[in-house]
């Protein structure tokens, strides 16, 4: 743990020095450096619309992912248990997992409106095809062997999907969660630019129309962090949920 911390003390150090130099390159004017960003932070930390920004960017966010973690993963276990039903299924996996999703951002708002329920759903729809893919693939993943073993020991289908099949799949899905956090952070920017007064992504599209450069970074770095956050979570969920996947 303690060597972890110093690996993000040292990431932490190299990032920001890049920066500085950068912005000494650049010029504050087109690159506002690190001291100005966090003085920036600090100014708009003290405003109640700034914290609104930032709550309804992180409602959505914890939405999309709650609502697609219950509608993707027990789908793609059910399909990683079932063949028969994993090869009806399968075509139309297949023919709408390529589509870039960002494109029916138009589509999506249209049928569900531009407030929060139309943002949230074009997360969910992104982050539900990542995670069920990842789960069906690890459900389907469990060697014979684990699943003869049990029921040779006299398990039924409900033992086989608690003691091996979930445990087994439970790795895989923290795993697409991580991976996704930088897929909706990313996305979360472009559906708050449209028909919204609340969110970082309409926070910094404002201070972008404004010229107001320190803001703009206050948004990226509230963004970055946003998604540090989300994958670090995950990341301890998984340490707790899976103590037997640890090295």
């Amino acid at each position: 743990m303690r060597s972890s911390k110093w690996s993000y003390l040292w990431a932490v150090a190299v990032l920001l020095a890049v920066w500085q130099l950068g912005a000494w390159w650049a010029g504050e004017s087109v690159l506002a450096g690190p001291v100005t960003v966090m003085v920036k932070l600090g100014s708009e930390a003290q405003s109640a619309k700034f914290w609104k920004h930032l709550g309804s960017s992180s409602l959505r966010i914890f939405a999309a992912l709650v609502l697609s973690f219950v509608a993707a993963v027990p789908l793609g276990l059910f399909l990683g248990l079932s063949p028969r039903a994993d090869r009806i299924a399968r075509p139309l996996i297949y023919l709408t997992y390529p589509v870039p999703k960002i494109v029916l951002l138009p589509l999506v708002l249209l049928i569900f409106g531009l407030g929060d329920i139309g943002k949230i759903a074009m997360l969910c729809i992104i982050l539900f095809f990542q995670l069920l893919i990842t789960t069906r693939d690890a459900a389907r993943g469990v060697s014979r062997a684990a699943r003869y073993s049990l029921y040779s020991l006299g398990g039924t289908r409900r033992h086989l999907f608690l003691h091996v099949v979930w445990p087994s799949s439970l790795p895989a899905v923290f795993t697409a969660l991580r991976i996704a956090t930088g897929t909706v952070v990313a996305v979360l920017f472009f559906v708050e630019s449209i028909g919204t007064r609340y969110g970082m992504g309409f926070y910094i599209l404002d201070a972008w129309g404004r010229g107001d450069v320190p803001q703009i970074f206050v948004g990226i770095v509230v963004l970055a962090l946003l998604g540090v956050i989300l994958y670090e979570t995950f990341d301890i969920l998984e340490r707790i949920c899976c103590k037997w996947n640890q090295l």
